[in-house]
């Protein structure tokens, strides 16, 4: 099943990390996010990727030309899809990833559009270049088809951002946790399931929000699953995710670290 990968904004929240390269090329540790989480669903048998590029393209697919071998092959699919096929020695063994340049200014929505023609009109994956987790991919696409819904997301309770305390009714702390879980409420995750039939709720404007009105009609259709989970997630939008990441990978502590 093909993973396609929204690795095309600004990244306007993290420019104190780095303000020359795309937000997916940003490191953690000494490999950028991105390549973090191909490998992640990798491990799970997922090796067909379309990354759906935008700003600072060329950064993006320089790394991947960089990984070539003599065993690998770059083609040119269209004007703006070129293809990498890794070899079986090749650090990304047998690897597919389909470099698509969707536009420095296209929405999400429209990013995916986009690349409709890479699919086949088969089911995908879909996510965003900005997050990692420990999510069970095989167990998350089980859900997916056992729904028999045009679309799955991702639902996880993000880690909350200051200490949580436990008062007792005379104003004494009975319990402290410092990285606690949202107590309440999920927000999608990303790391979508998408049957073709979602883009019968898409159109071709460059300001499509996947997020607004696909979604939304998702919903009101009752076409929209929900995985739960609960293990580990986090994106990485500012300064001090980046150095949660980074502190967990440096700690042997990274969840999404599987391989």
């Amino acid at each position: 099943m093909k993973v396609v990968i929204l690795c095309g904004g600004l990244g306007t929240r993290i420019r104190d990390v780095a303000e020359d390269i795309p937000k997916p090329m940003i490191r953690v540790g000494d490999q950028p996010i991105i390549w973090h989480l191909m490998r992640y669903y990798a491990s799970f048998g997922h090796t067909e990727f379309v990354l759906c590029m935008g700003y600072k393209s060329e950064v993006i697919r320089n790394f991947f030309v960089s990984k070539m071998t003599n065993n690998s092959v770059l083609s040119q699919v269209n004007e703006s899809v070129e293809h990498v096929q890794y070899g079986a020695d090749d650090e990304f063994s047998n690897w597919s990833v389909m470099l698509a340049n969707t536009g420095q200014h296209a929405m999400t929505g429209s990013r995916i559009v986009k690349v409709k023609h890479l699919l086949n009109n088969e089911p995908f994956m879909l996510t965003y270049g900005d997050g990692l987790s420990d999510i069970n991919l095989d167990a998350l696409l089980a859900h997916h088809q056992g729904k028999g819904l045009a679309v799955t997301v991702t639902g996880v309770r993000p880690p909350a951002r200051f200490g949580e305390l436990q008062v007792d009714n005379n104003g004494v702390a009975t319990g402290f946790n410092e990285k606690p879980q949202a107590s309440a409420g999920i927000i999608s995750g990303g790391f979508f399931v998408c049957e073709p039939t979602v883009f019968a709720h898409m159109d071709d404007r460059d300001d499509l929000v996947f997020e607004q009105e696909p979604m939304k009609s998702l919903v009101s259709n009752q076409l929209l699953g929900v995985y739960q989970h609960d293990g580990f997630w986090q994106c990485m939008d500012t300064y001090r995710d980046w150095q949660l990441l980074n502190s967990m990978l440096d700690q042997s502590k990274a969840p999404w670290k599987i391989w």
